[in-house]
């Protein structure tokens, strides 16, 4: 039998390969996509719109450019470790096992909390469709169906993203066609401008980086393609190509959708209200096309988030579980994998027990669950940051600093304002879950669980 793509890289780090290799380059891109949601603006333009003084797809543009310094960084370590822990190997391997293991349990409250967000923001946008049905149902239903298809196998994981992600890329469509013709026939007074980008009365230097806060958070999710590596093929530069292509996709796909929304709301740098900024996007789908373009639009945003978007998050966090518990940081029972379907299976069906509970205590409170992810995922990328320059120029004694010295410094500055001036309520909470991972760590030094990642210089040296 022929060793599987992947494997014998895998061995030089002390891992044998247990998950199934099947996912190539194109499954990589349409699991990030899927996990960014090429949709997301649908239910977040208003607020942008009123955060940006009306330029939204500048908004994106910063948002994008920013999060490609997170990008690079991320393909510089997957190339060198292609493991399925993501950053909590990166940081681990590349700085030290103790911040290794703070990384991991960082994003773990991204990653953990994640699923219980989108199950809330579905069930809530299934609500106004249809309002008898209470949100707690939508959430058990929802919960169910994606741990089914994830204990399937990736295969199966892996068709039914190629069918959410055509399913909104068809609504994203469907309402770019009708913009177009909207704004060519001057519906409600649109026309063809580019003040949505540069509009100079608006513009201002505090503007920008008020935008910089929300763009970048729109951007989080591109980072959970590392969590697959194990299950790649074809070498271990796929996950670095494949995080830079689903964000550049992501990105167009981002400014493209705004720009119309933004035309079809000429004469106005915000909106009045607070309900009205909620509903923007399904009022400007109302415009266009009447009622139902509004229900298709608010449908798919629940199933995006909900069904789509939570399958990858699911994916994605029993990934990271899997690894941390192989490496003896977790409970080992998280490390046992289905001999049948090569999955993470406890860690998934640990995943869906959480994200059930949470999610009905949490019902209702989008913004609290939002916050606390995202200082999560920041915070993790601030070590990756870290972890490239101590990697390829203090261990390795390379000279490239372009890419693993400014690319990472621009990465960490920008990351860091960000997470300064995130919610209050976010970054006690983040704190306080770090210090209990400070506790965590104290307590497996104690008990002899520390990790020891044995990857020596000849087995890195190939791929840096």
């Amino acid at each position: 039998m022929s060793t599987p793509s992947g494997a014998a890289e895998l061995s030089e780090f002390g891992y044998a390969q247990e998950l199934k290799r099947g996912l190539k380059l194109r499954h990589l891109v349409v699991y990030g996509m899927v996990f960014m949601v090429p949709i997301a603006p649908f239910s977040i333009f208003g607020g942008v719109f009123d955060a940006s003084h009306g330029m939204v797809p500048l908004t994106y543009l910063i948002g994008f450019v920013a999060m490609v310094f997170t990008a690079v960084s991320y393909q510089q370590m997957s190339r060198a470790f292609p493991v399925a822990g993501s950053v909590y190997a990166y940081a681990g391997r590349g700085i030290a096992p103790p911040v290794g293991f703070l990384a991991g349990w960082a994003i773990l409250l991204d990653y953990l909390l994640v699923p219980t967000l989108l199950y809330v923001i579905g069930a809530n946008a299934m609500a106004s469709v249809v309002p008898g049905v209470p949100q707690q149902v939508w959430i058990v239903g929802f919960v169910l169906l994606n741990t089914v298809v994830n204990l399937r196998g990736v295969e199966t994981t892996n068709r039914a993203n190629m069918v959410f992600l055509v399913a909104q890329l068809a609504v994203l469509v469907v309402f770019v066609v009708l913009a177009v013709s909207a704004i060519s026939r001057g519906v409600g007074g649109a026309h063809w401008s580019t003040l949505p980008f540069y509009n100079p009365a608006e513009f201002s230097t505090p503007l920008v980086f008020t935008a910089l806060s929300v763009a970048v958070l729109s951007f989080l999710g591109f980072d959970a393609i590392s969590t697959m590596s194990e299950e790649t093929t074809g070498g271990n530069r796929v996950v670095g190509r494949a995080t830079l292509l689903a964000l550049v996709v992501v990105a167009f796909l981002f400014v493209l959708q705004t720009w119309l929304a933004s035309l079809l709301v000429p004469g106005i740098t915000a909106f009045p209200d607070a309900d009205a900024s909620n509903n923007a996007f399904y009022d400007i789908a109302r415009t266009i096309a009447g009622p139902w373009l509004q229900v298709v639009i608010a449908i798919s945003v629940a199933v995006g988030a909900a069904i789509a978007n939570s399958l990858v998050a699911q994916a994605a966090t029993s990934r990271l579980l899997f690894s941390m518990a192989r490496d003896r940081q977790l409970p080992q029972f998280l490390r046992r994998v289905d001999p049948v379907r090569q999955v993470p299976q406890r860690a998934i069906l640990l995943v869906a027990g959480l994200s059930l509970v949470l999610g009905l205590f949490f019902v209702g409170q989008i913004n609290l669950l939002a916050s606390l992810c995202n200082f999560g995922a920041l915070t993790s990328f601030l070590l990756l940051h870290v972890s490239v320059v101590s990697h390829h120029l203090l261990k390795r004694r390379q000279k490239t600093y372009g890419v693993h010295l400014v690319v990472p410094l621009v990465g960490f500055a920008i990351i860091g304002y960000v997470l300064w001036n995130a919610d209050v309520h976010a970054k006690v909470g983040g704190l306080v879950w770090l210090a209990v991972g400070g506790v965590v760590l104290l307590f497996l030094h104690r008990a002899g669980r520390s990790v020891s990642f044995e990857a020596t210089d000849a087995a890195v040296g190939e791929r840096v």
